[in-house]
Parts: C-alpha cells; structure tokens; sequence
C-alpha cells in the first residue's frame, strides 16, 4: 500500500507540473516531463476522463442518453478549431459597435496581439480593452445582433451533436467559455442553441459603461455547481483542450470526455440547413469575416470606394437608364434582367390603352429595389414608402415617393389614387429588408388594390458592405452600396397574378398575400415565414421598429429607425 500511494503521488507531482506548463509556461523539471497521453490517463482529476476518439466504455452518446447535465467547452468543443483565431470576432465588435476608428486601432495592434499568442490570456484581454473600452452595456447589441451569424459559420457538427442529444433526452447544458467574454456568446448559445446557461468572464461596468477590463463571474460558477449538486447526478463534460480540467465547473463532472488535436482537425461545419434555429435577421454592415489581412484591404479600399460612389451616385443621377448601366456596370455596379415567361412591360396598364397603371409586387432586399424596378422597365416608377430618410429621397434617381401613414384605409386610398391615374406602382410588402434567403409576411392590403398584381422578385450581391442596417444610420445605407468594390442587383419579373377576386370576397387578401409570396419565394429559392418587421427590430434593436408621432413631429424608435417600403401589419 505504501508504494501504490507513493506512485499515485508522483504521478499528480508530474500531472501539476506539464499542466504548468502548458497553461503558464512554466518549465517543469527534466525528471517531471511526460506525453500528454501518460498525462491524461494518469490524471488525479476527480473525474474519468475518457479520449473521445478510443473505444472507452461507456460511450459518450450513453452517458447523454442518461439526462445527465452537459457541461461543455465552447472555445475547444464547439467551434471549430479555424475558429481559434479571436481576432475577426473582436473586429466585429469594435466596428459594428464602436467604429471604424476603433476597429484602426485594434487593426494596428495586431502585430503586438500575434507576438503574445493569438489566443493567449493576454492577447484576448488586449483586444477586449480595444473592443469594449467606452461602449455603453444598455445599448450594445452586437453579441444578439451581428455576432450570432459568424459564430454560426464556425459551430463544428460534431460539437453540436453534443447539444442535441443533451436536448433529446431532457439533460441541461451548461457553455462555459474560457477566452471569450459573456456578453460575446450568450447571444449565440442561448438564442440559436439553446443553452439553459452560459458561464463566462464578464465585462466589467463602471457607470453604465464598459471599463475593457475581463472579470471572472464566480457567483455564476458556484449557482451552476449547486444546481449541478441540486440535481443528484453528476454532469459530463465534453471538452477540446486539457485547460478546461483547470475550470471549476469541471470538478463537478464524474465524466469528461476529451477530444483529441487529431479528432477535431476532422471536424466539419454545421450545415446551414441544420441549424436548430434559422439565421433570419442579423445587424451590421460588414458583409465579410474581419481577418486582419481582410480587414486591411478595406481600410486600403475605403478612401477610394468614397471617390468611386460619389462618381456612380452622379452618373445615377445625371444619366438616362439606357446609357448610365453600362458606365456603372464598368465601375463593378452592375444589374442584370432574369426574364420570365411572360414579360409584364407587353402587358403593362398604360401600355393596353387603359387608364389605370399596374402594380408591381417585390420582396424587400435595399432600398434601392424600386430604383433598380425602374431600371429593369426602363420607365419611371412611383414607389410607397414609409419613414424614409430625406437624404435617401433626395439622391434617389426615381424622385420623390408616396409617403404612408400606417392608417390602413388611408394608404390603401393613396395607393389607389396612383393606380387610378396610371402609375406604375411598386410595393414591397414585406414592410422592411431581409439579407438572408428569406421571405418574411406579406402585408395583404397589396391584393385588395388591383385586379392583378406583378411579382417581382429581386436578389443583390455585394462585396464588402451590407446597404441595410436596423440600429444604425439608415441614410446612409445607399452610401453604403456604392461604395462596395462590385455588386449586382437581378430583377425578374414573374407572371401576372389576378387579384381580383379578392375585391369580389371570393379569396381572403391574406392567403392571395401567401400565394404572391410563396411565387416569389419559389423563383428566389428563398424560404417563406411568417416572421414580421416587429420580430426583426424587437431581435436585433429592441424595439418594435416603429416611427411615432410626438406632439405632431415623428418620432423614431429609441434604437434604430425605420426605412421601409410600406408595412401594414
């Protein structure tokens, strides 16, 4: 007995020591060194831990079938190991809610962040300072609004696996992320994965703003512990890396499960089509993932990005339709006419002699979709809006728009009036823009205006900037487009839809309102739902996106304002 103690002591002396290293780049003694195979199998950690990759009993997937809770490594198990690289996600941060100035400054300290270790203790600690430094905590939203997209994109398969037999079998999971502040993640792992809690560092608040200085959240750690103890039953641990056995919330695992260097080099991304919950809405204007070097191009483009949209926005403006496509589209702002079976410009109101114009129906991807109606018809059109911005209508190539009051009798009379002294009408129901592959609720007052309506469906592409945005400045979303290094809007027209019998009681407004939609969404190959503008401004700006009147003037929302092409909800 005494030598088996003696050996199970020296075997912890060696297991302390290459965890020292590895963790605070301690040397240990020549005479302490051991594989990190002879580590782990030897390790005085309370816990069994089993290598994900080898025939160890029991299983991984049995032990989940238990219920039991899933404590799991966010950093090393769930994102993939591309994902190691901290740099894009702070990037984003710094731009999206601080700013290009501080996203410069962040950009010029790479060099320094590379020397200390990409994702050293240091290097993070670094970047959240730059990041976080003098941003607001009420209002930031980047953590729900703009990270959860590029986190997705880095989500491995076989770490959400994880999660989703925890789910099936009624067990809890924890995330603990080691490297990444809360605020960072708890939008991702909540919101799309579901994550009953989330353990982190916490940004520390001083005043109501953020100091840039990283906490460690003890309270959190030791309410799960207890709720782990509450339980009855041990959790399991699923992790990518032997610094997670130096968490306190592993001493509450019985099992942990390590994935292996080898095993996570063959681990895919999640699908998109297998995501739990659909990436529909998303904030923010940069339309890449900020690596330094990316990121570096775009401070280099931008200087001469503004000179080239202030010589697209005047050749917009000055020159006719037929001679300014190809001088935009030699500068990279090119658009291209997918035709349809039945092309709407033979059939057109004004064109069959009669007095009433035409509706035309599209879904809602910039606000440049009725310009780009226009260019495709090579004819004026009047478009409906509500909230738009007098910059936006100023440089807007098609003039001054019909503005909407939200009173659905009475913009259902203002639409009228411009049908009956025909106009060519464009509408875009959907009532606010949406980047993804998505259609969202089409308003049905559209179906109760005409006997037949054209469906539009139009697609854009850019380079580097988004030209919509829900909590910042919305004037300067056509700014935004131009300056992209290339793009392409396509426009395709569909075949005519007969409306009319929804003006004789036969079909409800709203399922012809379904039926448009869907035609749309079948040419895009885009997915119909029955999310709203209010869903969308509620996620990513707090608020229900609406304009209101204060003492006669409008309005806006608290936290970002509105630029749509009429909404009735």
């Amino acid at each position: 007995k005494p030598a088996h103690l003696s050996t199970m002591a020296k075997k912890q002396k060696l297991f302390s020591a290459l965890l020292s290293f590895i963790l605070h780049g301690t040397r240990p003694p020549i005479s302490s060194r051991v594989t990190a195979t002879a580590m782990t199998e030897s390790s005085p950690h309370p816990s069994s831990l089993h290598h994900l990759g080898r025939s160890s009993h029991p299983p991984m997937a049995e032990k989940i079938a238990a219920g039991r809770t899933l404590v799991l490594d966010v950093d090393a198990a769930l994102l993939l190991p591309s994902s190691s690289s901290l740099f894009p996600y702070f990037m984003l941060v710094a731009l999206e809610a601080g700013g290009y100035l501080r996203g410069l400054v962040l950009l010029l300290l790479y060099p320094i962040i590379l020397s200390m270790g990409r994702a050293s203790d240091v290097a993070v600690r670094v970047m959240a300072m730059v990041a976080f430094c003098g941003l607001r905590a009420s209002r930031f939203r980047a953590g729900r609004a703009v990270l959860p997209k590029w986190f997705m994109e880095d989500v491995a398969a076989e770490g959400f696996e994880a999660m989703r037999m925890s789910n099936a079998t009624g067990g809890r999971r924890v995330c603990v992320t080691r490297w990444l502040p809360r605020v960072m993640v708890e939008g991702l792992l909540r919101d799309y994965l579901g994550a009953e809690a989330v353990v982190g560092k916490e940004m520390k608040v001083l005043w109501g703003f953020y100091t840039g200085l990283m906490e460690e959240e003890d309270e959190v750690v030791l309410e799960e512990e207890k709720k782990i103890m509450a339980e009855g039953d041990d959790a399991l641990g699923f992790c990518g890396s032997l610094e997670f056995l130096l968490h306190p919330l592993s001493r509450s695992c019985k099992d942990i499960y390590l994935a292996t260097r080898d095993d996570r080099a063959t681990w895919q991304a999640l699908p998109r089509s297998k995501y739990p919950k659909a990436v529909v809405f998303h904030d923010g204007r940069l339309a890449f993932r900020p690596t330094a070097g990316s990121t570096l191009a775009m401070f280099m483009w931008l200087p001469f990005g503004v000179a080239l949209a202030s010589a697209r926005l005047t050749v917009a403006l000055t020159v006719p339709y037929r001679y300014s496509t190809p001088i935009l589209a030699a500068t990279g702002m090119s658009w291209r006419l997918k035709a349809g079976e039945r092309p709407p410009l033979q059939t057109a109101g004004v064109e069959r002699g009669c007095r009433r114009g035409q509706l035309f129906v599209c879904n809602h991807r910039t606000l440049l979709d009725p310009v780009y109606v226009s260019v495709a018809l090579d004819r004026p059109v009047r478009a409906v809006s509500y909230s738009l911005s007098r910059l936006s209508e100023l440089i807007s190539p098609i003039g001054r728009t019909v503005r909407l009051t939200r009173d659905r009798d009475a913009d259902g009379r203002a639409m009228g009036r411009l049908l009956e002294s025909g106009d060519l009408v464009v509408v875009c129901p959907e009532g606010t823009t949406c980047r993804e592959p998505y259609l969202l609720r089409f308003s049905p007052l559209f179906a109760e205006l005409s006997d037949d309506v054209v469906p539009v469906g139009v697609a854009v592409e850019t380079a580097m900037f988004y030209p919509t945005t829900a909590g910042g400045l919305k004037c300067l979303d056509p700014f935004f487009y131009m300056v992209n290094p290339r793009m392409c809007y396509t426009v395709q027209f569909l075949e005519r839809v007969r409306t009319a019998v929804v003006r004789e009681g036969k079909v409800p407004s709203a399922d012809m309102a379904n039926l448009v939609q869907k035609k749309i969404g079948d040419a895009l190959g885009y997915s119909c739902t029955m999310l709203t503008r209010k869903d969308k401004y509620l996620m990513l700006a707090g608020n229900d996106g609406v304009v209101r009147k204060v003492d006669g003037k409008c309005s806006s929302a608290p936290a970002g304002r509105t630029d749509n092409y009429s909404s009735w909800m």
